[in-house]
């Protein structure tokens, strides 16, 4: 018996769970480790935020998948990697050995770069963190979301219309702009839909998080009661020492077929990982493309069969709500916007998470 060790409860280990419980591998022995028991459906958050879906309209329990694929469920983080003696060190003291390692843990906030971000401010990674303590602080009467990418639109914008009329909202979004990544489209879109909703939009840099609010480089402080950090992703700490070959930011460097540059039996999908071939942005996108080829590859390798590569489309669909019951579909540069895309992004998160959510 092999043994295969998924690390990390994310989006492309759910496809894997999904593929390996219609077609069970032969001869391996399956753990999966996660510190959380369910999965957040990313997509669906700011949906959550905005008040339009219950918790357990966009979680999947991991238990359920799991056991359909015939894995062993231990809720538990890692907090080590030893690559060259495959072993694998948990936070509650247990030392996991491998044949094959898979790796989909996602990434950690990047705070390091906005002093006072850890002490005063809420990250949104982890999610589960994130949601309990949003949950407990109650509607603040200033906002400030720091972060101008996808994740600080949406939840800007979710937050301003759960709380109209009691929260002001403010959005740190960066001198390049809201979405400085997107096409223009998309960007004139969600402005239209942040001043429908009255959130103020900065187009500067954070440079500390004060007890007061958000103070940004031109010297201005921004007021807050409560600081929502939407930024960037590091690697975990715990990759340092692994052995494993990292990028320069110290993810998991990835050929083409989703294994390590310098240790083959591994494997890394979403926001861990950095396929040095085929670079492409830190999205829960991604990830779920990532699934297939990941869970046929893991099957080949434990078989010993050839691998095949992986190539991500140039462009993904993305959608963005936009607070409200509407949201922005796009396409490459093409852009469009309304209740119609509301309910089309509506019908796929549903469908998703219920067909992981099964009993």
């Amino acid at each position: 018996m092999k043994r295969l060790l998924l690390l990390g409860g994310g989006h492309a280990h759910l496809q894997v769970l999904n593929a390996f419980a219609a077609r069970p591998p032969d001869g391996a022995e399956l753990r999966l480790v996660t510190p959380h028991a369910r999965l957040w459906y990313s997509g669906m958050l700011p949906g959550w935020v905005a008040g339009h879906y219950a918790q357990e309209e966009c979680t999947v329990p991991l238990a359920a998948p799991a056991r359909r694929a015939g894995a062993t469920l231990h809720e538990a983080q890692a907090v080590g990697l030893d690559a060259a003696a495959r072993r694998v060190r948990l936070d509650d003291g247990r030392v996991l050995e491998y044949d094959l390692l898979s790796l989909d843990t996602g990434g950690v906030p990047d705070l390091d770069g906005l002093p006072g971000a850890a002490a005063r401010g809420l990250a949104l990674r982890p999610i589960e963190a994130f949601v309990a303590r949003w949950q407990a602080a109650g509607p603040p009467r200033r906002l400030v979301v720091v972060g101008g990418g996808a994740a600080g639109a949406e939840l800007a914008l979710a937050a301003a219309w759960r709380w109209r009329g009691r929260t002001a909202v403010a959005l740190v979004c960066g001198a390049g702009g809201l979405l400085a990544s997107h096409p223009p489209g998309v960007r004139g879109h969600m402005r239209r839909a942040a001043a429908r909703l009255g959130v103020a939009l900065h187009e500067r840099r954070g440079a500390a998080i004060e007890a007061g609010g958000v103070r940004l480089d031109d010297g201005r402080l921004l007021e807050a009661d409560q600081v929502l950090l939407a930024l960037g992703v590091a690697a975990p700490p715990w990759l340092r020492g692994s052995g494993l070959a990292l990028d320069a930011q110290g993810f998991v460097a990835t050929g083409a077929t989703l294994q390590s540059l310098s240790h083959p039996e591994v494997f890394a999908a979403g926001d861990v990982a950095s396929c040095i071939d085929q670079p492409r942005p830190r999205s829960g996108v991604y990830a779920l493309r990532a699934g297939a080829p990941l869970a046929h590859n893991l099957r080949a390798a434990l078989a010993g069969a050839p691998l095949q590569p992986y190539v991500p489309q140039r462009h993904a669909l993305n959608l963005l709500s936009c607070g409200t019951r509407r949201a922005v579909a796009s396409w490459g540069p093409f852009a469009a916007e309304g209740a119609w895309v509301w309910r089309w992004k509506d019908a796929i998160d549903r469908r998703f998470v219920a067909r992981h959510a099964g009993p």
